[in-house]
């Protein structure tokens, strides 16, 4: 015995039939929505400014964006732990005491 499965979807907005399935994130959340294509059209008319303002962002782990405070320039931390008798590595991590020190002399 063989079984047919169809799937209908309705408009989430007017609840006619839709015509597909628009996918969108918003705040680090991702959403979809099902939609007929007028109700689909203004959705996309309504995103357009903010689409074409914004950034593309590489598939990541999906977590929103969160601003972190700058770290100073290495190059500059470097100059100043030696000529403050730092004992600092010419390349690679610089010791978490001398960013403090750093910090501390501002």
């Amino acid at each position: 015995m063989a079984q047919r499965v169809v799937v209908t979807l309705f408009d989430d907005i007017d609840g006619g039939e839709a015509a597909e399935t628009v996918v969108f994130g918003l705040d680090g959340r991702s959403y979809e929505i099902d939609l007929n294509q007028a109700n689909a059209k203004k959705l996309r008319t309504a995103l357009a400014p903010y689409l074409q303002a914004g950034r593309k962002r590489s598939a990541g782990t999906g977590r929103a964006y969160t601003r972190t405070d700058l770290s100073p320039d290495p190059a500059a931390v470097r100059a100043w732990a030696r000529s403050h008798s730092f004992d600092v590595p010419p390349r690679g991590r610089i010791p978490k005491r001398v960013y403090e020190a750093f910090a501390a002399a501002d």
